[in-house]
């Protein structure tokens, strides 16, 4: 067994540990009391038992190839061994297909392709009015995971007192969410008149975006002893969420230096939970993006960098305009794009990447 094959055997161990917990957690009573967290555990079993059962099926080809190598290596029976030959002939081309799309399965060119989505929204420059954008943002994708029929949720909101958002943190769960989404990464730029310009002169704001692949407990493991966790009152503008209980969780991950925190939830624990998936699918990008750095086919199939100091998209109200800088695409619908509309937008970057893969 290569190296290679060992490290995807340790995997699929793992994978048979975790389904039986899987199975175990929707066997438990109230399992089915929250849709969205049985949805959750029964996609995520759905993909282990589709990879475990490729693996099974692989090791059975294997065993069968061999007993048919040992057939035609006995000279014994001429007849039988040459049957066995083409018996063998054969299970090293199922084989060998069997292995291509077990590749394929667990190790796409983009190993976040199959994954739901985290998406770190922040106001840029602009003070107030950039704050408002971030908000029109995090609209925007909420009403874009709506039209899609994915389930979103709202995982750490900071609001200024005029309603604007200096960060969000939205998870969109949903078959291609990362497909669809991986390009919406960089700088986002509005061009508007603020409520608050007297003299009606444009401001140029900004805001970014960050979009993470969420992985499997599976995929990134964090060592307890890897984390300092404190805990303080959440505390928010005018008032809100502020409770008198130390719910608030902050999490430092030691290794990377990486920060998160999370007070939106009234419960400690919930906030943890929602820290530590924002947490792991930091580190999964992070581990992602170095792996494809260093793969120079993957570099040059990206349209743009996915760098969230790179300005890709500019909004443009009094024009009722949106252009995408990497692909040079004007949309004049600029309140249908705002409302979610983004099919045509993802459409075109997708394919964009697709056609500079190829050349």
């Amino acid at each position: 067994m290569s190296a290679t094959d060992a490290s995807f055997a340790e995997r699929i161990e793992a994978l048979r540990a975790r389904r039986s917990e899987i199975e175990a957690l929707l066997g438990q009573p109230g399992a089915w009391d929250d849709p969205d967290r049985s949805a959750q555990l029964g996609r995520e079993l759905s993909e282990i038992s589709e990879q475990i059962g490729r693996w099974d099926a692989m090791a059975t080809l294997r065993q069968s190839l061999e007993e048919a190598e040992q057939l035609a290596a006995d000279g014994s029976d001429p007849e039988l061994a040459e049957l066995a030959r083409e018996e063998s002939a054969r299970l090293a081309a199922a084989l060998k297909a069997a292995e291509g799309e077990w590749r394929s399965l667990v190790l796409p060119a983009d190993r976040r392709e199959n994954h739901d989505v985290i998406m770190e929204i922040r106001a840029g420059t602009g003070g107030d009015e950039a704050a408002l954008f971030a908000a029109d943002l995090l609209r925007m994708y909420s009403r874009f995971a709506e039209r899609s029929g994915w389930r979103y949720e709202v995982l750490e909101l900071a609001e200024n007192q005029i309603g604007g958002v200096r960060e969000g943190i939205l998870s969109v769960k949903g078959r291609g969410t990362f497909h669809h989404l991986r390009h919406e990464s960089g700088v986002h730029r509005v061009q508007r008149v603020p409520e608050t310009e007297a003299q009606g002169r444009i401001h140029t704001s900004t805001a970014t975006v960050a979009v993470l692949a969420e992985p499997g407990e599976v995929e990134i493991v964090i060592r307890p002893e890897e984390l300092r966790i404190e805990t303080h009152r959440a505390s928010g503008a005018g008032g809100q969420h502020v409770n008198k209980t130390d719910s608030a969780i902050r999490i430092v991950h030691l290794p990377t230096g990486m920060v998160v925190t999370c007070q939106d939830e009234r419960s400690q624990h919930k906030n943890r939970d929602k820290a530590m998936r924002v947490l792991r699918a930091r580190l999964f990008e992070q581990a992602a993006s170095a792996q494809q750095e260093a793969t120079a086919s993957a570099r040059k199939s990206q349209v743009g960098s996915g760098d969230r100091s790179e300005r890709i998209r500019t909004y443009n109200f009094p024009q009722g305009r949106v252009t995408d800088h990497r692909i040079g695409l004007t949309l004049y619908r600029l309140a249908d794009v705002l409302d979610g509309d983004l099919t045509e937008l993802a459409d075109a970057l997708n394919q964009a990447e697709e056609e500079a893969a190829v050349q």
